[in-house]
């Protein structure tokens, strides 16, 4: 697939169809093992009590699970949403992908790594990419969640330094 610089990119064999893509990326140093992250990151019971961006989310971090998420982003509205896990690697990586109505509508496949820096030391990121028809119109949106994104990796980070989750 080629990118045109713009957020878009044309796929080979699609018949020409524009396909919207739109990536979103925040990461954080954390004072802390991967297994404490890990745990603070797939105890989604506990993210009420700390986590300011994704709350409640209902289910387990296992492959082919299904979670019932919701997500408020800063000065936006909550939203709500039925991913399906397709990587939960303990201690290094979770991702689901979410998807509004049909596919190739509005996907975004939201990705949780845990990157060993050190002993007791990880760079955590959270990114998110958006595919579909709908990313260029949804943009605003987006750019809420990135600040989303900040919002819960500082608060993570607090937690697990702190000796929580």
């Amino acid at each position: 697939a080629d990118g045109d610089g713009k957020g878009r990119r044309r796929q080979e064999g699609d018949g020409g169809l524009t396909v919207f893509r739109k990536e979103i990326r925040n990461e954080i140093k954390i004072g802390a093992p991967a297994e404490a992250v890990w745990k603070a990151l797939t105890d989604f019971e506990s993210f009420r009590d700390w986590n300011p961006f994704m709350r409640p989310v209902v289910g387990t971090a296992s492959v082919g699970a299904e979670l019932r998420v919701q997500i408020r982003p800063p000065g936006g509205r909550a939203m709500a949403f039925r991913p399906k896990v397709t990587v939960a690697a303990a201690n290094r990586e979770l991702r689901w992908l979410g998807r509004l109505f049909l596919p190739g509508l509005f996907d975004g496949e939201h990705i949780f790594e845990i990157e060993p820096l050190g002993p007791g030391r990880v760079r955590f990121v959270q990114r998110e990419v958006f595919c579909g028809l709908l990313v260029p119109f949804l943009a605003k949106r987006i750019d809420q969640t990135l600040s989303g994104f900040e919002e819960m990796n500082r608060a993570l980070k607090e937690r697990v330094e702190a000796g929580e989750g």
